[in-house]
């Protein structure tokens, strides 16, 4: 395992099986502030996926072995969720709109303008960035609401269902100032600080993800 990995935020991997295209390409963005890896193929992308840093995927549409539209599949299929904008000639526009279909953030075509892949790509690295933080606060709220005992659970329930704090007690069979202790004990393990924010979290843990 690695010991260090550079923040999703500022990676890119560029596979393209044209070198001039890939290392032109790496060049710009690490001028720009970005982490570039470069890869001669789809495949090889994939083969070493597993010890890459995370970030965004910047892919020709036309290679040999593996296209830019099997490599967006092939992520899908392993639920990878990762940014992926796709480069096309001319004549690939059909298949760059395929893409877009197949879950690819954006198509550009080739030649490029430097400022329009740079400004798709800080795009892409935004969302990226945001997906993880709502899937790290997701974790955090799944292992708060674990973390609570199974009477706790039972008025968070009545809580998220709208129930008053006399209607969870007699749904339960406790008085309604116990409710009141629960409801203070909820509030402090959930760390919320509101009823309404409370809610909000045990509705967001159980969306799925």
């Amino acid at each position: 395992m690695r010991c260090c990995r550079v923040p999703p935020s500022l990676v890119v991997h560029v596979i393209d099986d044209d070198d001039a295209v890939r290392d032109a390409l790496a060049e710009l963005l690490e001028a720009d502030g970005m982490v570039a890896h470069v890869h001669a193929s789809a495949r090889e992308f994939l083969d070493k996926i597993s010890s890459l840093d995370r970030g965004c995927v910047v892919t020709d549409v036309r290679m040999p072995e593996m296209s830019g539209l099997e490599l967006l599949r092939e992520l899908q299929a392993r639920s990878l969720n990762l940014p992926v904008i796709v480069l096309t000639g001319e004549a690939d526009v059909a298949m760059a709109v395929e893409a877009l279909k197949n879950g690819a953030a954006e198509f550009i075509e080739k030649p490029f303008d430097d400022k329009a892949i740079l400004a798709a790509i800080r795009a892409a690295l935004a969302r990226l960035q945001l997906d993880d933080q709502a899937t790290t606060k997701r974790a955090q709220n799944m292992q708060r609401l674990e973390s609570l005992t199974a009477r706790e659970t039972d008025v968070l329930a009545g809580l998220v269902a709208g129930q008053s704090n006399k209607a969870i007690a007699l749904n339960l069979g406790i008085s309604p100032r116990t409710v009141e202790v629960y409801r203070s004990n909820l509030m402090f393990k959930m760390r919320a600080a509101s009823l309404s924010e409370l809610v909000r979290l045990a509705l967001y843990a159980a969306e799925p993800a």
